[in-house]
């Protein structure tokens, strides 16, 4: 099991700070009052595991659980209804912290605007968020699936009102056909995958997963010393990074960004050194579906490469663990349903601490009984099906 772990470290010293004013404390204050706009909107839960912690050397363990997001049982909306009231803020000329959600909806600004199509290509979690904004602001929405995304994540988005299909393509590839057909007829892409000449919404996508990091820092009873985080193309990653190094600055927490083997674009590229960006091609067929992407965000990674610490590539059981363990926690520890992707992290910090093998990380990472950890459960049991088989069934128990 050891050789599938792997660990890239980047020392602190002499790095070039990225500008993070789009991710400040009063930025994400602005945008969690546009959320607070929304009826559905409360925070969700951060839950300290304590008991769990202390079983496995730690000082605390904190998981924000996002299973509990409007509804929709993941953390996307955030940046898609963001990223979704920025673009049509704009085209009014006004500025979104004036423009909430009854002013979204409005008579007026429907008259103006009339009718959009948003389209994205997704996983799941982020097309349904897509899918939710766009019922809500009374558009349309277009989703495409890469090849063996689960049926009731398509289910779930049509039932949002989206026109959404599985493609028998790969994520990256998926994308690719989104940015197609949003050129060929006109429709807004709504995609956290960044590149030239497309940043302003991904950059408000990830401005949205603001409101997650700073729930969870109203919520802390005490300063984290590391943080983990799982990552796709690395926009949550990045924006969560962003808002903690900006708060905390030269005593930011130690971060650790966490990918599956199959798809560790955001490893690759940490690793090269080479100020590029590295890909991942093929089917990238990790069970951490909402992770398996094989192009990093440019935006996502100039802010992970000045303040990211740790950066490592894992194999699957590692999130089927964390599943396990957080659906089954210590007595008096409150249990949290988290899907592949959201178990990520916090199942490698677990195996880090558990396993013999992996001994000498603890001391690499620096992680010991004084260590408070905080990790983002991104998603629930958006997969039923596949979550029973691995938490039930012991599917990917290791390998």
């Amino acid at each position: 099991m050891k050789e599938k772990f792997k660990l890239v470290q980047y020392d602190r010293e002499g790095r070039q700070k990225a500008d993070l004013s789009n991710f400040s404390m009063e930025n994400a204050r602005k945008v969690q009052a546009f959320h607070s706009s929304f009826s559905a909107y409360q925070k969700t839960p951060l839950v300290s595991l304590k008991n769990t912690a202390r079983d496995m050397g730690l000082g605390n363990i904190y998981i924000k659980d996002e299973s509990f997001r409007f509804g929709l049982n993941a953390f996307k909306v955030l940046g898609g209804s963001f990223a979704i009231g920025n673009y049509l803020a704009k085209k009014m000329k006004q500025s979104i912290e004036d423009f909430t959600y009854n002013a979204l909806t409005s008579q007026e600004t429907r008259q103006r605007l009339g009718e959009m199509t948003f389209v994205t290509a997704t996983d799941g979690n982020h097309g349904r968020g897509v899918a939710w904004t766009a019922r809500m602001l009374k558009q349309n929405a277009v989703v495409y699936m890469p090849k063996g995304s689960a049926k009731e994540r398509l289910e779930n988005i049509l039932a949002e009102g989206a026109e959404a299909t599985i493609t028998e393509l790969n994520y990256d590839d998926a994308v690719r056909f989104a940015h197609r057909q949003a050129e060929e007829k006109g429709w807004i892409m709504v995609q956290d995958t960044a590149w030239e000449g497309y940043e302003d919404i991904p950059l408000w996508i990830m401005q949205g997963y603001g409101t997650m990091a700073y729930e969870a820092y109203t919520q802390l009873t005490e300063k984290p010393t590391h943080i983990f985080l799982q990552a796709g193309v690395g926009s949550m990653a990045g924006a969560v990074t962003a808002f903690f190094a900006g708060l905390y600055k030269d005593d930011c927490p130690i971060i650790t960004i966490v990918e599956p083997n199959k798809a560790d674009c955001i490893f690759r590229t940490a690793k090269a050194r080479d100020g590029r960006l590295h890909y991942v091609s093929g089917a990238m067929d990790t069970i951490m579906a909402g992770l398996a992407c094989g192009e990093p965000c440019s935006i996502g990674w100039e802010i992970l490469k000045e303040f990211g610490d740790n950066f490592i590539s894992c194999p699957d059981y590692v999130a089927a663990q964390g599943m396990r363990i957080l659906g089954n926690p210590r007595k008096g520890d409150e249990r949290i349903i988290s899907g592949e992707s959201g178990a990520a992290a916090f199942g490698c910090v677990s195996e880090i601490m558990r396993n013999p093998a992996l001994g000498e990380w603890k001391e690499k990472l620096k992680l010991d009984e004084e260590s408070r950890v905080l990790c983002f459960s991104t998603e629930g049991d958006t997969d039923r099906a596949g979550y029973q088989a691995i938490v039930w069934d012991g599917a990917f128990c290791g390998d």
